[in-house]
């Protein structure tokens, strides 16, 4: 299926410039799949198959690097306030909603590790507003192997507003954990856009708030949503996942653990379990486009601020030239901005 790739940058509330991006089928799309990437991660390069294969399949897929992340402006992987993010993403996500053609639209929230954080406490903020959640890995409670001790908590909280930004919490080679493929895993390291130095105090610790408070109400979690876990995970703990699985009070939950895999599994696998993950996932989605028990979509209304769209940015290079490109009416708008549009064409 042939789709196109829109690069575009918005300003937030706070008058941050953030980085957005979309794969967007030529065809009307099935539904729309909302990115929220992980700790450090970015959007356009990292998670560039997961837009190609969903978009590919049907979906539109929309992603947004938060303040301090990939292409975003702001201080490098500084979280001062984890709330920032969803409040970001919200605004964002849904001033795409509320576009003419899509209001008609399921939206599916897609979250990998610290992003299935975000897609959570997106669901918590509006419970009603999304159809469902993709969570692959999610950070949505401490191993009770790492969790850190009280006390060590306390002596950080006492300096965290000294020394926010320090780089000074010791932290173990995550991408050497996380990626099992060492072809894969040195791609990773070359990618520039991904933040490769310790975490800063501040940002430490709203994880880790953030975190225990989720760990604390996934009881609340009423979603469908299909969460996905490498049982050789290191970085976060399958038992993370079990937890969400038994305790969301979920009517529509799904929870798969794959063998010998590790926490990457749609970036760092070898590329047969790399398929066989996004297989799971795009037949989870279709199985709920055709679900009769939830047929009726919600038409929406934007009501929280609008998000200021930037001048967009020239395109990156595409991953598949089209054999042929598909004209679009001159100046037409997507999402509602107006930028430059790179072509792709897949076979699938």
């Amino acid at each position: 299926m042939e789709f196109e790739y829109l690069e575009e940058y918005i300003r937030n509330s706070r008058g941050v410039q953030l980085f957005t991006c979309r794969w967007l089928p030529f065809s009307s799309p099935k539904a729309l799949v909302f990115l929220c990437h992980g700790y450090g991660m970015e959007c356009s390069g990292f998670m560039r198959a997961c837009g190609t294969t969903l978009a590919s399949a049907g979906y539109a897929v929309i992603g947004i690097d938060y303040e301090g992340h990939g292409r975003s402006r702001g201080a490098r992987c500084y979280i001062k306030k984890f709330d920032n993010i969803i409040n970001d993403c919200s605004e964002f996500f849904k001033s795409v909603c509320v576009q003419e053609e899509y209001r008609n639209k399921r939206r599916f929230l897609y979250g990998e590790s610290m992003g299935g954080a975000v897609a959570l406490l997106l669901h918590k903020k509006d419970p009603a507003f999304w159809h469902g959640a993709v969570l692959v890995a999610p950070m949505c409670k401490i191993s009770e192997k790492v969790k850190p001790h009280p006390v060590v908590v306390n002596l950080l909280t006492r300096v965290e507003e000294i020394i926010p930004k320090w780089k000074i919490v010791p932290t173990k080679d995550v991408i050497d954990s996380a990626f099992k493929d060492p072809v894969k895993r040195e791609e990773i390291r070359s990618n520039k856009l991904i933040y490769q130095d310790k975490p800063r105090l501040k940002t430490a610790l709203e994880m880790l708030r953030t975190s225990m408070s989720l760990e604390d109400s996934l009881n609340e979690v009423t979603l469908p949503f299909f969460v996905l876990h490498g049982e050789a995970d290191t970085v976060t703990d399958p038992e993370v996942s079990r937890a969400l699985y038994e305790r969301a009070s979920s009517r529509d939950k799904t929870i798969k653990l794959y063998p010998g895999m590790w926490h990457a599994l749609t970036s760092g696998e070898p590329d047969d379990n790399v398929k066989t993950v996004f297989a799971d996932i795009i037949a989870w989605l279709d199985k709920r486009m055709d679900d009769e028990n939830d047929l009726n979509v919600q038409i929406v209304h934007h009501s929280d601020p609008p998000v200021e769209n930037l001048v967009a940015m020239a395109p990156p290079t595409p991953l598949n030239r089209p054999k042929q490109q598909r004209r679009r009416p001159h100046a037409s708008y997507l999402c509602g901005w107006k930028g430059r549009r790179t072509h792709y064409h897949s076979a699938m």
